[in-house]
Parts: structure tokens; sequence; C-alpha cells
């Protein structure tokens, strides 16, 4: 193959995230082989034409250009941005099929580097596939240079164009609403997006939270300062919107940053209060609009159920002697924490972001819990800092897993057991590699599916020391 042609094959398979390997037919002087391309954003059975703009040391890396035949697997049922949009990959293949094929991924990645045997216990599935999101960040732009103001999500293989997603299917109507209101207005006043190369202009981003259980939203309009109007008449729109929830705040957030993300530099509330609460397992959170929180609240009562299970402790089975120190490492607003602050003498929970320990501290004593404690701080640091040892720890790191030199502070501890929840199992894997050449083995894993529809799933594994 070479650079720059363009090729037509078939998706022999696919590797984690959305790595499809293409077979197809090349012919050179006449001579006639076939040779393997990695195209992203494929699915098993299609054949698609794609060009080749990667090539090292005799591998192929190419570019999806169009699929002219669909794998069995599926259907013509997608939202009308599928495609254009960067979001999802697997909407036109059924739930069941977007399972087994993520379920085959994770396992084909850890079965790479786990040593002996441990148990795969395949992956659960989200309890709604379609309109589960509770968050959204969306961002304003053009469709093309030049082009008209839009306000939704990044077109795919593009840095700077914009799709408009009115009809997005991984959220539910009261987002689209928000989304066409809130445009409406910045075409009405003639507003200028903030372009992300002069960085001049005015909008940024719309942050929308909305809790599935209470049905409350949280509307974050981001903007820098270069206009210094009152968004008042904004606010009033939004109140006067038919939704299904209820409208609790709507804030402006001041971002001045030259880096293309939502970065809080200052927030007013124009309307209400800065937070929604909802409910997981019998517990309520207090969610701001920048704390961590996973996206999907019905997906996480699945994810936060089986790590309960794979930390095994029970209530009934402690004393007050008995119960464990708890480390709940990379802890966010703190769910992990006060799931298993019931079965736990003390949870120590660490994170870096400061907005998301104030959160956690709050939702602590929101649940009536006393044993929770929360530190702001980053876990390398953090660990020289803490005078208790844990008797177990939870792992739960952002995508790039855990830095090495906080991985060995965590080793050093020697606990029998831990658990590792990972949204990303490349990153997983290599952590693995390290926790296993250091005295640790898999007992068991599973994977659970909270993000339907994208490239993307939970991995938790049980960790236990080597006999």
């Amino acid at each position: 193959m070479k650079k720059g042609n363009t090729y037509t094959g078939y998706v022999e398979y696919v590797d984690f995230p959305n790595k499809a390997y293409v077979s197809a037919q090349v012919e050179e002087d006449g001579v006639k082989s076939v040779e393997t391309a990695v195209v992203k954003n494929a699915i098993p059975g299609q054949t698609v034409s794609f060009m080749v703009n990667k090539k090292k040391h005799g591998k192929c890396e190419g570019r999806l250009l169009e699929v002219i035949e669909q794998a069995d697997c599926e259907s013509n049922e997608r939202c009308p941005h599928f495609g254009l949009c960067g979001g999802c990959v697997y909407q036109t293949v059924s739930y069941d099929n977007q399972l087994k094929m993520k379920e085959k991924q994770v396992h084909k990645l850890l079965s790479s580097v786990i040593e002996g045997d441990f148990c795969f216990e395949g992956i659960t599935g989200s309890p709604v596939s379609e309109e589960y999101r509770n968050k959204m960040e969306f961002t304003f732009g053009d469709e093309y240079k030049d082009g008209p103001l839009a306000l939704g999500l990044h077109k795919r293989n593009s840095m700077y164009d914009i799709v408009s997603v009115l009809n997005c299917k991984i959220v539910d109507e009261d987002y689209r609403k928000i989304l066409e209101c809130v445009l409406e207005y910045a075409v009405q006043e003639k507003l200028k997006f903030h372009h992300r190369v002069t960085h001049e202009g005015y909008l940024r981003h719309l942050l929308v939270r909305k809790a599935v259980k209470t049905g409350q939203i949280l509307v974050d309009i981001i903007t820098t300062t270069e206009d210094d109007r009152k968004l008042n008449d904004l606010s009033e729109k939004l109140q006067k919107l038919e939704l299904k929830g209820k409208l609790v705040g709507f804030l402006h957030t001041f971002n001045d940053s030259l880096a293309d993300a939502v970065i809080n530099q200052g927030t007013e509330v124009v309307y209400g209060r800065d937070y929604i609460e909802e409910e997981l397992l019998g517990l309520t959170f207090k969610i701001t609009p920048f704390s961590f929180f996973q996206t999907n609240s019905l997906g996480a009562e699945v994810l936060y159920s089986k790590v309960r299970d794979y930390v095994g402790l029970k209530k009934e089975d402690l004393d007050d002697n008995s119960k464990p120190v708890i480390f709940d490492l990379y802890s966010g607003t703190g769910t992990i924490a006060q799931i298993l602050a019931p079965v736990a003498k003390k949870v120590i929970g660490v994170e870096i972001v400061p907005e998301a320990v104030e959160a956690a501290k709050i939702n602590a004593k929101l649940n009536g819990l006393d044993n929770c404690y929360f530190i702001a701080d980053d876990v390398l640091k953090a660990l020289d800092n803490i005078e208790e040892k844990p008797d177990f720890i939870v792992l739960d790191p952002p995508r790039d897993g855990i830095n090495p030199k906080a991985l060995d502070k965590i080793i050093a501890y020697g606990v029998e057991r831990m658990v590792y929840i990972s949204c990303k199992p490349t990153s997983l894997i290599r952590d693995l590699e390290i926790l296993q050449s250091r005295g640790y083995m898999v007992e068991k894993s599973c994977c659970v599916d909270m993000f339907p529809n994208t490239v993307h799933v939970e991995t938790v594994c049980l960790l236990s020391k080597k006999p």
C-alpha cells in the first residue's frame, strides 16, 4: 500500500478501542497481494474504502472514507448526526452485538498480559442504551470555515468543525431543547464563538447536567470575558422551556485560557443554585458543575454494585474490630468511598480536584456517614502524608492510568487485596503488568458498559497477593 492511495477492503476484526484491521487486495507492477491496514471507526464484517495516511516500518494506517457494505450485525437505525459527529461509533449495531464486541476486545487485552488462570466474568450491559447520559459538554463553533454558528460536538476527524447535535440519541429531550434554546439566543444576539486559532470571540462551551433519579437540571454557559453582558434574558428563556425535568440552576462560567477545554476561572450564579442532587444505591450525591461523577447514573449503580461485590465485605460479618481501613484513590465526589463506608472502619479518599473533594465531604455529611475522610491532593504526594495504613485499596484512576511512582507507593503498602476500576483497558493492562511483576495476581475481572453506542467500556479487576 502507498501513502495517499485509496483502497477497498474487508474488516476482519477490531481491537480496543476502535482499531479495525482491514484486509485489502493490492496490485503493484502486476503482482497481486493482500495487505492489512488499521482503520479507526469501522466494524467487523464491513467492506470499507479508506485512504492510507500513515505508513511506517511496513505498517499502514488509513482514514475511513465510506462504508461500502454494512456488516450483518448492523441496521439502518441511526440518528441523523451519525457518521458526522465524532461521538457514537457502534450506533448501527444492535446492543447485544455491541456488548459481544466489547467483551471480546477487553478479554483479548487482559489475556495478553494476565499471568496464569483468571476468572473473566464477561460484560454487563447498561440498563438503558439510549438517552443515558447525565452530563454533556457542547462546544460553540462553525460547521465549516466561516459557516453559521453551531453548538454541539466535534465533527469526526476534525479539531475545528462543530456539528449541531439537535437530535442526539444518547441524551434525552430536555438536553435537545436546552441546546436549541441557547443556540437560537446566540444567533439572535449575533454572538461570536471563541476561535481556537485567533483566540478571539465570546462563546466557548455549554455544560448541561441532569440527574436521572431526581430530574434536576443544571445549565452552565462558558464564555470569555470579552463581553461583559448579563445573561438574565437567556436565563428567562431557559426557565420558560417545557422540560420533563426541573431547571434548578443556570450558571455563567468565565474562561480566558488558551486551552480548548472547559476550565473554570470563575462562576456566577445567574439563576437558582450551582448543583444538582442524584441518587445512587440509596445514597444522595450533590454534584457541582465541574466535579467528576459517572456520566451514566443507572450504569453507575451496576458498576458500583460490582465493585462492592469484588471488595467482598458484608456488614453482618464484621464487628468494629474487624472492619478494614479502605483507601479510595482517585475518589472523585466520593461515590465509591460512601458505598463502602458501612463495611469499613474508615475510608480515606484522595482526589486532585478540590471542588470534587468539597462535594465529597458534603455528600458524606448528607448521607450521615462519619467515617469518610477526603483529601484534596495528587495521589503521588498525598500518600506520603497519610499516617494510616490501608487494609484494602480501591483504585479508580483517570483514563491514562496510574503514575508509575504513585503505583510504587501503592504496592509498597502490601495490602492483601485491591480492586482496580478502569475506563481505558489499554492503560489498565500497562498497570497490571507492573502489579504482577511486584507480587500481585488477577483473581477475576469483568466489564460494565457505561457508554452504549460508543467504543468505551469500564473494566473491573480484583487483585490479590501471590501466595
